[in-house]
């Protein structure tokens, strides 16, 4: 767990969605940024010059999601390992 927390630490910008070219009606191509914050969907458009930065945000987002996923799924094993050992502090009423 304390590598997780470590790599996530060193995780650079970060947003959620997904980065994809749109093709115009009277030709040529652009970027849009699709996603979904606070229950809203969102598109954007992304400058030819951000589109690195912008990919690079977005795996980022994606790679920290993972490292979240990976944390949780040890967290929950690790709260097993102590429920059935009998070590799992309990709250006292007081």
């Amino acid at each position: 767990m304390e590598k997780i927390r470590e790599l996530i630490t060193k995780i650079g910008h970060i947003h959620p969605g997904t980065l994809s070219t749109q093709t115009r009606s009277y030709g040529g191509e652009y970027y849009q940024l699709s996603f979904t914050h606070a229950g809203k969907g969102h598109t954007i458009y992304v400058r030819p010059d951000s589109v690195d930065e912008v990919r690079e945000a977005v795996n980022n987002y994606k790679h920290l999601r993972n490292l979240i996923n990976q944390w949780l799924s040890l967290e929950i094993e690790y709260a097993e390992i102590r429920r059935k050992s009998g070590t799992q502090r309990r709250k006292t009423k007081g």
